[in-house]
């Protein structure tokens, strides 16, 4: 089994472009459809709970899947799998970077990864909205998040305040 969770996360972590979100729908797809390792309630759960953690979103949500699974060893395992491949990207662009940072090819890979990026990161967030039940009338708020971030430059931080001030006053508006 602890072999069976570094495998599983070495095959996520060195497949999937575009950091923790990117890799959501794959932790997704192994872990509740193809190996059955929780239901997608858990998953949601634990995706909540694994955002709201200091650290990288993936690998803490690796961490928790070992842990239910194979204890403290599954942790470590899946954590372990979880950022080897990208360590070993990173050592490897770190020592060639010089050497291919012109290359036109490579300039056009990077480029065509691009949009591969953005639909891998758009997938759990709306596969993520139907699990919670999201609905339409709500969906303004994301999109003026990105909007704001995006176009005007708007830090993340006054994003998250802002939408943790407006979560308070809604909810106050709600009790009365």
């Amino acid at each position: 089994m602890l072999w069976r969770l570094f495998i599983t996360f070495v095959r996520i972590g060195g497949f999937t472009f575009g950091g923790g979100y990117a890799m959501l729908s794959l932790i997704q797809h192994d872990v509740v459809e193809k190996n059955h390792w929780m239901t997608n309630e858990e998953f949601i759960d634990l995706f909540a709970v694994s955002q709201s953690l200091p650290g990288v979103f993936a690998v803490n949500m690796s961490i928790f899947i070992g842990y239910r699974l194979k204890g403290y060893l599954g942790a470590v395992v899946c954590a372990i799998g979880a950022t080897l491949p990208s360590f070993i990207i990173i050592l490897l662009l770190a020592m060639f970077y010089q050497e291919v940072n012109d290359n036109v090819w490579v300039q056009r890979v990077m480029y065509g990864i691009r949009p591969a990026v953005v639909a891998m990161i758009a997938i759990p967030v709306i596969t993520t909205w139907h699990a919670m039940k999201g609905t339409w009338r709500i969906v303004w708020i994301p999109i003026l998040s990105a909007l704001l971030v995006w176009l005007i430059g708007v830090s993340p931080v006054w994003i998250i305040l802002g939408s943790a001030l407006g979560g308070i006053i809604y909810s106050i508006m709600r009790r009365d």
